[in-house]
């Protein structure tokens, strides 16, 4: 059952008439040092780690508690990246994190230093860093190889078999993930990951820090405020998560907007029938695209690409209309000219695993299942899915399977801390209105809950990830606020969608936002 939320509409007339903007943050009273700080290294030592496009980037690593409880026990370490400030006059630390859970978030660092305006960059330590058992950081997870290799069963059960062997194939992940990492398990997790900021906060010397968290990464970020309030300097959260529906509740909505999603793709493709031959009527294309999963149910594309494979391929296209120009082209290839080849190739882009997956989805469900209760009873499960199903079919069934390990989980789940947060100084939330991954209603709800905070809507956006990616409204008004401390309620206009080019030269709406979804952790 999904939470009840405030109607868009409303939100956007309140929007509308906010004309005032919020007062500057005050600085809080220094809190008492938490028993994990101790732990903190007295100097993190930077050394040289320069690329061709982020030439003054540097690395460091970071021990910290396993147990933050046990601040005096087993240390485990965090991979960080540094673009340090030019300015005179320095702001301190903005960590930036890309979400997930499990995305790596070393190379957001020089992005979004690159992406700032160069007065805004030069006023801060923009820190990238790998949570708590990803990427480079130690230990790093992985529960298991073969997890998703082609072809899947059906994620859609039509029948007993189907099921079960999708049951089989979560069921082992769950148990692989606990006897490979039984000791680190317990502690990886939300809660566990904001602490660690706060000793990489006192192992930076810095009396605050400022946060920029995308997707979950806005979970993490309101966990800390909460966690320290007056720890907070600048707070931005893009595309933000519901926190009332973590994480079983989020899900179900997902569904549900994901499946609008592709239909606004599918009317998209519609649209353009002169390039793609599909049909003028939204409905029709999406007929055509349903007979598609039917006919790779029965004979996959290149022995690869299956009804799974084939809404792993076309989800990517709910986070960012960029890739729609090449979904629609292999679309088009498979349904008008019978040529798979295309297909393949777009899954190979877009769905297929590479190798660090099996970290960054470890990680996923690692998180996911330890932050929050999820149901035991797999029949719950299965009258949840077959009712949202019926309203959304496009992937009700996909991400029940991809989040289904926490059905099985070895450890035990702990409660969602309330967020609701009165000490923060003023945040600053950016959401479009369509977002697939993190529906309008979750920004809304987090708004609420911190008080002073302002939010920034995209009106007509469905991309997941929205600052720093080509809007000049959304960029200038985090730029003021990373300035200032600044900001107020405000709407600014989606960007134009793609035009329709071939798959061989499809190029995107905006470089910046091509090389936005690259970095962001998107699901695996």
């Amino acid at each position: 059952m999904l939470h009840p939320l405030k109607k868009r509409a409303a939100v956007l007339l309140a929007i509308s008439t906010v004309a005032a903007a919020l007062a500057s943050p005050v600085t809080a009273a220094p809190a008492a040092p938490a028993p994990a700080e101790t732990a903190a290294q007295a100097a993190l030592r930077w050394t040289g780690c320069a690329t061709p496009r982020y030439p003054t980037l540097q690395c460091a690593s970071l021990k910290v508690p396993l147990d933050h409880d046990r601040p005096a026990g087993r240390t485990i370490t965090l991979a960080l990246t540094r673009v340090p400030h030019t300015a005179k006059t320095s702001q301190g630390p903005l960590l930036v994190n890309p979400g997930g859970p499990g995305g790596s978030g070393r190379a957001l660092a020089g992005f979004v230093a690159s992406a700032l305006p160069k007065d805004v960059a030069a006023q801060y330590d923009v820190i990238g860093f790998d949570p708590r058992g990803v990427g480079k950081s130690e230990p790093a997870l992985d529960c298991g190889s073969g997890h998703f290799t082609p072809v899947r069963p059906d994620s859609v059960p039509q029948d007993e078999a189907t099921e079960r062997a999708n049951l089989d194939r979560v069921r082992a992940f769950a148990e692989s993930c606990g006897a490979k990492h039984a000791d680190v398990l317990p502690h990886i997790g939300t809660v566990s990951a904001a602490r660690d900021i706060e000793v990489l906060r006192t192992a930076l010397g810095a009396e605050r820090i400022s946060y920029f968290g995308y997707s979950y990464g806005t979970y993490l970020g309101a966990v800390y405020a909460k966690l320290h309030p007056g720890r907070v300097h600048r707070l931005v959260l893009d595309s933000v998560v519901d926190p009332t529906g973590v994480w079983y509740e989020d899900n179900l909505s997902q569904d549900l907007a994901f499946d609008a999603r592709h239909k606004a793709f599918l009317a998209w493709v519609a649209q353009h029938d002169a390039t793609y031959r599909l049909g003028t009527d939204p409905a029709a294309v999406e007929t055509r695209w349903y007979a598609m999963r039917q006919a790779l149910r029965q004979a996959p594309a290149g022995g690869k690409v299956g009804p799974a494979e084939l809404e792993d391929t076309y989800m990517p296209g709910g986070y960012y209309n960029g890739y729609w120009p090449s979904l629609a082209e292999a679309f088009a290839a498979y349904a008008v000219k019978q040529d798979p080849k295309p297909l393949v190739a777009a899954y190979e882009r877009f769905g297929a695993v590479e190798p660090s997956a099996g970290n960054s989805y470890s990680v996923y469900t690692a998180v996911q299942c330890r932050d929050s209760a999820w149901p035991r009873d797999w029949n719950e499960w299965r009258a949840d899915m077959w009712r949202t199903h019926a309203k959304a079919p496009f992937m009700t069934w996909n991400n029940a399977w991809y989040n289904a390990p926490c059905a099985f989980w070895p450890t035990e789940p702990l409660r969602a801390p309330d967020v609701t947060n009165a000490d923060l100084p003023p945040a600053l939330l950016l959401q479009a209105t369509d977002d697939a991954a993190t529906p309008f209603d979750g920004a809304v709800s987090m708004r609420e809950k911190l008080s002073g905070s302002a939010l920034v809507v995209e009106e007509g956006g469905g991309n997941h990830g929205i600052a720093l990616s080509g809007n000049k409204c959304l960029d200038e008004k985090v730029a003021a606020y990373l300035r200032t401390g600044r900001a107020a309620d405000a709407t600014c206009p989606a960007q134009a969608a793609p035009q329709p080019t071939a798959a061989t030269r499809a190029v995107p709406p905006s470089a910046g936002g091509a090389a936005l979804h690259g970095l962001l952790g998107f699901r695996g």
